[in-house]
């Protein structure tokens, strides 16, 4: 298989991921600004979700940018990513339905966690998938960024059962440090001479 056609795979889940994501919204039950208000909770929820999925789809765009070779491996470590990608319209709802309480909140964190597990080791993949020349090793540097995203998504999960409210917060720092994508590809297929796609 070649990476466009992983890619575009990737592309269609994410945006049937979203799609779900939206029909999740309810109507206020009164056509009143206070009706709207009673919305306003979920609608930040839904808002912290989309920019975390568009987070995970625009690194993994970057990252495949030099991509040449994928393998088997690479193929289940990406249905991995995508399984925990799933899972948000359910945390989602259940936020949305529950509240802001431990519960919910902890298992947001633990997806998110398990998603950060997965991107990490789907990079590992495609740098074995591509051996020595592979652009995402060339590329990939510090994991800061990664390593500091997955802890603080760790003690999100745990925060919850403290303060719910603390996680959320943790988790809106998080979706701040990557607002700015990942450039480390761009940046090594620069230095390679390849371009990007």
């Amino acid at each position: 298989m070649k990476p466009d056609r992983l890619n575009a795979f990737t592309d269609g889940v994410i945006a049937i991921i979203i799609t779900i994501m939206v029909l999740e919204i309810r109507l206020p039950h009164e056509p009143t600004f206070r009706g709207f208000m009673t919305m306003a909770p979920f609608l930040a929820i839904y808002a912290l979700a989309f920019a975390n999925i568009g987070l995970f789809w625009n690194n993994h765009h970057h990252m495949f940018q030099g991509v040449k070779r994928i393998d088997g491996r690479v193929l289940w470590a990406n249905l991995f990513l995508l399984f925990w990608l799933s899972l948000v319209p359910f945390e989602i709802r259940w936020m949305g339905e529950a509240g802001i309480v431990a519960l919910p909140v902890a298992a947001y964190g633990g997806v998110l966690m398990m998603a950060a597990v997965a991107y990490l080791l789907l990079e590992r993949t495609l740098i074995a998938a591509e051996g020595e020349q592979s652009n995402v090793d060339a590329a990939t540097g510090s994991r800061l960024k990664e390593w500091v995203s997955f802890t603080s998504y760790a003690i999100a999960f745990a925060a919850a059962f403290l303060s719910p409210w603390l996680s959320i917060a943790i988790y809106v720092a998080v979706a701040l440090l990557w607002i700015i994508p990942d450039r480390r590809f761009e940046r090594g297929l620069q230095r390679s001479g390849a371009h990007p796609t």
